[in-house]
């Protein structure tokens, strides 16, 4: 980014992030006016921002330019548009929605790479000559200008419903994200983590689960969360003497579960509002308790691993101030107050207490850890929100509109009936089988499209075959977007470990080994949110669910140390087959 070009990615980032703000407040604004200006936000920062060649800037440009033009006539020929009913009219609105979808593939493919667009391209595909596909998996055929226009034209495609998500939910916790980041919250983080783990036995790798629990509850990435803490927890648990290895594959696991800790779930439980119709609230409180649970068997796991190792403690002289970790702590205790109360107490929806919890973040942004008013600093940490977070809204926007066309095609098509049927009969029936074949398909899906796209995708595919064999929607939405998270650890890709491997120069299999024993949980609490229904059930019978979540915390506990003591093999099995008896056996 020059520096003649970063004062224009400033304001266009302060822009989006007005917008989002202004259609939380300004009341009803149409869908077909508010989706497109975000995907034309989107686009600088998918198609120009990325570049990394002169040819690739040029091309960003030029396609932005298309881009903006398509979206820019949906927003003023929308009244129009909704009169035609998802069928194009001339060649002209034929040639604009074709630019439309083929802009959206690049912009997912320059933010993510190759696999989600090249999905959407198959499903575009499909759809056009999938009626040439002998026998139950083709098609009748759809006129070009009803299966376009309904992509581009109407809400069935590019401005669906997962638009319209990333548009008034998503985006406003991206930008809340940045702003805490962007100040002393994640210092807070760290400070909390370190008086509350950093004496304990293991207590740098500690620090490193508490503190990416806490940043990953905002961040929702694995990489960045990653990138963030482990800058910090990497070196002072190498500098202790801990393995490389380990190291590493306690800070992939680590920030693996802030995908799974809510607020924010890596987008997922805003999705998850949309696909199942359950309230937010009900869907961050169905989580938490799996949450909990895996960050428990992480913990067991150091604590067994500590048997093997000399893992100390961080030093007293390295350990904050209690004074720091009051002070700091409030930089994100005060905007997460302010979101719980507005959420819970206040009755307001999920993204008008963000945006109370918001303004609070930016208010502090004008203070530091030591109280100090400072404008020039704060100068910079808005600049700092500014970029981040129009570059973190765009990628998630090129994400959900790439998923929104595959999702778009299977309604279209009826694909996705003929591929929950497969499942049906490859499963025989029967629920378990069928839950190993969507957790094989979530962890392929995942090991090249992001958690939330694979997500989407296999929970469409895979979930109404799981509804009707008997699971409740969101035990089967939960358990999807679970097992679409595994391949942040899960060779042959696994990108949290790749990271965290990187920056302790350690071998990335070796990491990914320790991690998968390490965040065994990431595999097991899914099954058991299957065999213990009263686990995701906290907000309606909260007894039964934290009977569920001790039960299932015995046998996570026996399963994890077991996998990783230095005891005999006899009791490692016999305490493995121990916590599975637990955990399965006569379900709550």
């Amino acid at each position: 980014m020059s520096a003649i070009s970063r004062p224009f990615w400033i304001i266009l980032g302060a822009v989006s992030i007005a917008f989002h703000l202004w259609l939380i407040f300004s009341g009803l604004v149409p869908n077909l006016v508010s989706r497109p200006i975000h995907m034309a936000l989107a686009l600088p920062w998918a198609l120009i921002f990325v570049a990394k060649t002169p040819a690739q800037k040029i091309s960003g440009i030029a396609l932005t330019i298309v881009g903006l033009f398509g979206c820019g006539w949906i927003v003023a020929n929308h009244s129009a548009l909704g009169d035609q009913y998802g069928f194009l009219m001339g060649n002209g609105q034929i040639a604009i929605a074709t630019a439309l979808l083929l802009i959206v593939l690049e912009m997912a493919r320059r933010a993510i790479g190759w696999p989600l667009p090249l999905v959407a391209s198959i499903a575009l595909l499909y759809a056009l000559w999938g009626e040439y596909i002998p026998g139950e998996f083709g098609h009748a055929g759809l006129p070009v200008e009803s299966m376009l226009g309904t992509l581009t034209i109407a809400e069935g495609g590019l401005w669906g419903s997962l638009t319209g998500v990333s548009v008034s939910i998503v985006a406003i916790f991206v930008i809340f994200g940045a702003v805490l980041n962007a100040g002393e919250a994640g210092q807070g983080f760290m400070n909390v983590a370190g008086a509350a783990a950093g004496r304990l036995k293991g207590g740098a790798a500690k620090v490193s689960v508490v503190s990416s629990a806490l940043f990953g509850s905002i961040s929702g990435s694995a990489s960045a969360n990653v990138a963030s803490t482990g800058a910090i927890t990497l070196p002072a648990m190498t500098r202790l003497g801990y393995p490389k290895r380990l190291a590493a594959a306690v800070e992939a696991v680590a920030s693996s579960g802030g995908q799974i800790m809510p607020p924010l779930m890596g987008a997922g439980a805003f999705v998850m509002v949309e696909l199942t119709g359950r309230p937010y609230v009900e869907i961050m409180v169905a989580a938490i308790l799996p949450a909990i649970l895996y960050f428990l068997a992480v913990w067991v796991g150091i604590n067994a691993f500590a048997q093997r190792f000399d893992l100390p403690g961080v030093p007293e002289n390295d350990r904050p101030t209690m004074r720091a970790v009051i002070i700091t702590s409030c930089f994100f205790l005060v905007p997460f107050t302010i979101l719980l109360w507005g959420m819970f107490g206040g009755g307001y929806t999920p993204q008008y207490a963000a945006c109370l919890a918001l303004l609070a973040g930016a208010a502090l942004l004008f203070f530091d850890g030591t109280l100090t008013f400072d404008l020039v600093r704060a100068k910079d940490r808005f600049t700092d929100v500014c970029l981040n977070a129009g570059r973190q809204v765009a990628m998630i926007g090129s994400i959900i509109l790439c998923a929104s066309i595959v999702i778009g095609v299977l309604g279209l098509t009826g694909l996705g009936v003929k591929i929950t049927s497969l499942l049906l009969s490859g499963s025989g029936g029967m629920l378990w089988p069928a839950l190993l074949l969507t957790a094989l398909a979530c962890l392929i899906l995942g090991m090249e499209v992001p958690t939330t796209a694979a997500y989407v995708i296999c929970v469409s595919v895979a979930g109404p075959a799981l509804i009707e064999l008997g699971l409740d929607p969101l035990q089967a939405h939960l358990f999807v977007f679970w097992f679409a998270l595994l391949s942040t650890i899960t060779p042959p890709v696994c990108g949290a470990v790749f990271i965290a491997a990187g920056m302790v120069e350690e071998n990335w299999l070796k990491v990914a080994g320790t991690a998968m024993a390490l965040g065994v949980g990431l595999y097991i609490v899914p099954l058991a949110m299957i065999a213990n229904a009263s686990l995701i059930d906290l907000g309606n019978d909260p007894v039964w669910a934290i009977a569920a979540g001790l039960k299932v915390a015995v046998g996570l506990t026996a399963i994890s140390f077991g996998l990783i003591s230095p005891r005999a093999v006899v009791t490692r099995v016999a305490l493995v087959c121990v916590g599975a008896v637990a955990i399965f056996a006569a379900g709550i």
